[in-house]
C-alpha cells in the first residue's frame, strides 16, 4: 500500500465522519427522536407531545461538542457512575501516552526509518508505507538506539500514568463502597444449590440451616421462584398499556360520537382493572396453593450486618462444595433473575461447552481474516489469481480495494461478535447483568486481540512466504524472525483499520442506527408516540472497552515500528473522548454498575500490550543485528513485569474483595445513628422478583373528554429548549 491509497482511505473516512457528525447534530434536535438521543433525560423528565417548527432544527451545530467538553468528572460520575469515569480515564490515559509517543516517534523515529537505507525515493504520494517503518532500516544500523530509546520513554510514561490511575481509581472504589450505606446488596447473600428434600420445602431448609449456623446474624430469607415467564408477561402488559394510552391521547376526537357495537361505549375509551384483593383475576401465581412446586434451589438470605453477610458469602458452607453455594448478592436492579432458578450443577458443563464453542468460533473467524489480508496484498494475490489483473488496472480501484475495503470487510464481520459473546456469557450462568456484560467484555477482548492482531500477522507471514515455502513458516526456529518481519508489514493494514473501524465506529455510536430504526418502527408502523415507552439503553462496555484497548495495543506495538499510525490513533482518541462523554451525559441510562471493575481489565491489557511491543522489538533488533538495542530491551521487559506484579499486589485485592474494616465501620455508624432498623425493614421489599407496576395498579378510565381536559391542563406545547430549564438535569440540550 502506498501513500495515495492511505490518503484515499483517510479522505473517505473523514468525509463519512463529517457527514455523520453533522447529520447527528440535526437529528438530535428533532422532537420525534428524543428517545434515541436523550434517553438519560427521559429517565428524569416527562417528554413533550409535539414541537413547533423552527429553522434551527435543520442547521448543523457543534454545541454538543462544547457541552461534552465542559462537563466535569463529578457530573459524569453522578450520571454514569464509577464505570463511566473509569472508561473515560482509559481514553484520557491513551491520549496522554500516545501524545508523548507521537512527539518522540514522529520527530525522531520516523525520519530515521525513512532515510534508513541508501535508496532513491519516489514522490511522496507514490512511496510505499513500508518505507516509513523499521523495515526500511538497514541491518547493523547504528541509529537503532533511537528506537530503543523511544521504547524506554513510552514504557516509562505508560507505567507512571498507570500507577497514578490505579491509585486514584482504587480510592474512588473505596469511596464508592463507603458511600453506598443503603444498598441492600451489602446485607444479602445469594444461596444456590440448596439440597432438595421430600419432607421439607426449600424455604424450610433455608430457615433451619441459617438459624442453626448463623443464629445471631440471620435475619430472614426470600425464595427464588420459577416465574420468569410471568415477569415477562407483566412487563409486556405494561408496554402494551403505555402504547394504548399514547395512541388514545394522539387521536382526533371528532369521531367520539361513534359507539362500540357491543357495549355502546365510545370507541376511544378503555378501562384497566386494578389488582385489588377482591379481583379474582389478579391473583398472582405465587399466591396459589402449589407455591412449593414453584420454589427452586436458590434463595436470597438477609443478615443483620454487612460483615455477617460478607463472612457468610466467603465461607464454604459444607464439605461438599457443590451444595449451599453462597455469593454476595448483586443490587436488585443488577440481579439477573433468569439464571437464578437454573440448577447450579449444570453450570460447569455449560462453561466447558462454551469454551469449546468459543475456540471453534475463533477458528472459523480466520476465514474472513485471511480474505481481508489477501485484499491488502493485491500484487501477490494477482500471482495466484491472474484474472484479478483486469480489475486492478485502474489506479483508483486498486487504492480503494487495498486501502479501504479490507478494514470495512473485517469490521462488518466483527459486528456479529459482541451479540454472540453476550449469549455465551448468559449461558455461563452469571448472576448479575453487570457481571454478564463484564464477562462479555473479556471474551470480546480476547477475540479481537487474536483475530485482529495475531491472526492478521500470521496471515501476513503466510502470504509473504507463499511463493517460497509454506513449510518455512512452520519451522519453530524461524517463527520469531517471521513474526518480527510481519509486524511492520501488517502495520499498513492496522493504519487503515484505525481509520475505518475507529473513526467510523464513533460516527455510528453517535447516530445510534439500531435505536433509530426501532424508534421509526414504533412511531410510524405501530403508531406509538410516547417517548417514555420505548425503553433506554445502558452503556455498551462490552463493545467499547475492547475497541479502545485494541487500538491501544496497536498503538504500543506499532509506535516504534511504524510511527505513521500515531496521528490517526490520536485523532480517534480525541474524538472518542468527546463522543463517549456526550453519550454518557445524554443517551445511556445507568441502571447498574460494577463499581470500577473494568479498570483491572484495562490495566492488565495495557501491560500485555507493553510487554508484547517489547518482545516484538526484541525480535526486530535481533533481525537488524543490533546487539546494543537487543541487550537494553531485555531489562525493560523484566522491569515492566515487576511493575505489574507490584500493582497486582498493591491495588488489585481491593477490586476482588471488600475490606472488612470498611464494612465494620459502616455497620457501627448505622447502629449508632439508628439507621440499621430502617434498613432491615426495607430488605425484604428490595428484592422483589415480580413487581406490580404502579401504572397497572390503578383503575383508569380514559375517554376523549378527559384527554382533552388533560391536554389543556398540561398547557402549551413543550419545546426541546424547555427540557434544558429542568433543575434536576445535569446534562443539557442545545
Amino acid at each position: 500500500m502506498n501513500i495515495s491509497a492511505l490518503l484515499t482511505s483517510s479522505g473517505i473516512n473523514t468525509a463519512v465522519c463529517a457527514v455523520l457528525f453533522s447529520f447527528y447534530s440535526i437529528l438530535r434536535k428533532q422532537p420525534s427522536l428524543v428517545s434515541v438521543y436523550f434517553g438519560q433525560k427521559l429517565a428524569q423528565v416527562r417528554s413533550k407531545r409535539n414541537d413547533p417548527f423552527w429553522f434551527q432544527r435543520f442547521i448543523p451545530s457543534a454545541s454538543w461538542i462544547v457541552k461534552s467538553w465542559e462537563a466535569s468528572e463529578e457530573e459524569l460520575f453522578a450520571i454514569g457512575g464509577l464505570d463511566a469515569v473509569v472508561f473515560l480515564r482509559a481514553v484520557v490515559f491513551s491520549i496522554r501516552v500516545f501524545s508523548v509517543a507521537g512527539v518522540i516517534c514522529l520527530f525522531l523515529v520516523l525520519p530515521l526509518n525513512y532515510f534508513g537505507k541508501e535508496m532513491e525515493h519516489k514522490h511522496i504520494r507514490d512511496e510505499q508505507l513500508s518505507v516509513f517503518t523499521i523495515e526500511n532500516v538497514k541491518e547493523g544500523s547504528r541509529w537503532l538506539w533511537a528506537h530503543c530509546l523511544a521504547l524506554y520513554v513510552i514504557t516509562s510514561c505508560a507505567c507512571i500514568l498507570l500507577y497514578s490511575e490505579y491509585k486514584s481509581i482504587t480510592k474512588m472504589r473505596l469511596a464508592y463502597i463507603t458511600a453506598s450505606h443503603s444498598h441492600p446488596s451489602h446485607f444479602t447473600v445469594l444461596v444456590r444449590a440448596i439440597p432438595w428434600s421430600q419432607e421439607e420445602s426449600y424455604s424450610v431448609r433455608v430457615a433451619k440451616f441459617f438459624t442453626d449456623y448463623y443464629s445471631s446474624s440471620y435475619l430472614s430469607h426470600q425464595m427464588i421462584y420459577q416465574s420468569g415467564a410471568v415477569q415477562k408477561m407483566m412487563t409486556d402488559a405494561e408496554k402494551i398499556y403505555n402504547m394504548l394510552k399514547s395512541n388514545t391521547m394522539e387521536q382526533h376526537y371528532g369521531s367520539r360520537l361513534l359507539r362500540c357495537g357491543f357495549c355502546g361505549g365510545t370507541a376511544t375509551s378503555f378501562k384497566i382493572l386494578s389488582p385489588e384483593p377482591g379481583n379474582a383475576g389478579t391473583t398472582s401465581c405465587l399466591d396459589s396453593p402449589d407455591l412449593r412446586k414453584k420454589e427452586c434451589g436458590s434463595a436470597l438470605v438477609f443478615f443483620r450486618t454487612r460483615y455477617a453477610a460478607l463472612v457468610a458469602s466467603a465461607a464454604l458452607q459444607q464439605p461438599n462444595p457443590m451444595s449451599w453455594v453462597t455469593d454476595l448478592a448483586p443490587e436488585p436492579s443488577d440481579l439477573y433473575w433468569s439464571n437464578l432458578y437454573l440448577p447450579y450443577r449444570i453450570f460447569w458443563i455449560r462453561k466447558i461447552a462454551i469454551l469449546v464453542a468459543f475456540i471453534l468460533f475463533v477458528t472459523f473467524f480466520l476465514i474472513p481474516v485471511v480474505f481481508t489480508q489477501s485484499l491488502v496484498h493485491l500484487d501477490k494475490l494477482e500471482k495466484v489469481f491472474p484474472f484479478m489483473k483486469g480489475i486492478t488496472e485502474r489506479t483508483f480501484m486498486k487504492q480503494l480495494i487495498s486501502g479501504y475495503l479490507p478494514s470495512v470487510v473485517l469490521m462488518i464481520f466483527l459486528s456479529i461478535v459482541p451479540p454472540i459473546m453476550m449469549v455465551f456469557s448468559t449461558l455461563e450462568g452469571s448472576i448479575s447483568r453487570s457481571g454478564r456484560k463484564r464477562s462479555t467484555c473479556i471474551k470480546v477482548l480476547y477475540f479481537v486481540i487474536w483475530n485482529v492482531f495475531f491472526a492478521n500477522i500470521l496471515t501476513e507471514a503466510a502470504i509473504d512466504h507463499y511463493q517460497d515455502s509454506i513449510m518455512k513458516l512452520g519451522d519453530p526456529k524461524t517463527i520469531p524472525n517471521q513474526l518480527a518481519k510481519a509486524v511492520p508489514s501488517t502495520a499498513t493494514f492496522f493504519v487503515t483499520y484505525v481509520l475505518t473501524s475507529g473513526w467510523a465506529s464513533l460516527s455510528c455510536e453517535l447516530i445510534q442506527p439500531f435505536p433509530l430504526l426501532c424508534n421509526s418502527f414504533y412511531r410510524f408502523i405501530l403508531g406509538n408516540k410516547d417517548d417514555l415507552s420505548y425503553g433506554s439503553y445502558t452503556f455498551p462496555y462490552h463493545t467499547e472497552v475492547p475497541r479502545v484497548l485494541l487500538f491501544g495495543l496497536l498503538g504500543f506495538t506499532c509506535s516504534v515500528l511504524a510511527p505513521l499510525i500515531l496521528p490517526f490513533l490520536l485523532v480517534y482518541f480525541f474524538l472518542a473522548y468527546l463522543v463517549y462523554r456526550n453519550q454518557i451525559l445524554d443517551v445511556y441510562v445507568t441502571r447498574y454498575q460494577t463499581g470500577g471493575l473494568y479498570w483491572p481489565i484495562i490495566h492488565n491489557t495495557t501491560i500485555f500490550s507493553l510487554v508484547l511491543s517489547q518482545i516484538i522489538a526484541l525480535g526486530v533488533f535481533g533481525i537488524k543485528r543490533s546487539p546494543i538495542a537487543l541487550s537494553f530491551t531485555i531489562p525493560l521487559i523484566i522491569c515492566t513485569l515487576l511493575f505489574n506484579e507490584y500493582c497486582r499486589q498493591r491495588f488489585h485485592p481491593v477490586f476482588k474483595k471488600t475490606p472488612a474494616r470498611t464494612i465494620i465501620d459502616m455497620d457501627r455508624e448505622d447502629e449508632h445513628s439508628g439507621r440499621m432498623e430502617e434498613i432491615h425493614q426495607k430488605l425484604p421489599s428490595a428484592y422483589c422478583q415480580i413487581k406490580s407496576e404502579p401504572s397497572l395498579g390503578k383503575s383508569l378510565e380514559l375517554n376523549c373528554t378527559e384527554i382533552e381536559a388533560n391536554d389543556r391542563e398540561s398547557g402549551d406545547i413543550i419545546r426541546l429548549d424547555d427540557l434544558e430549564a429542568t433543575g434536576n438535569i445535569s446534562a443539557r440540550l442545545p
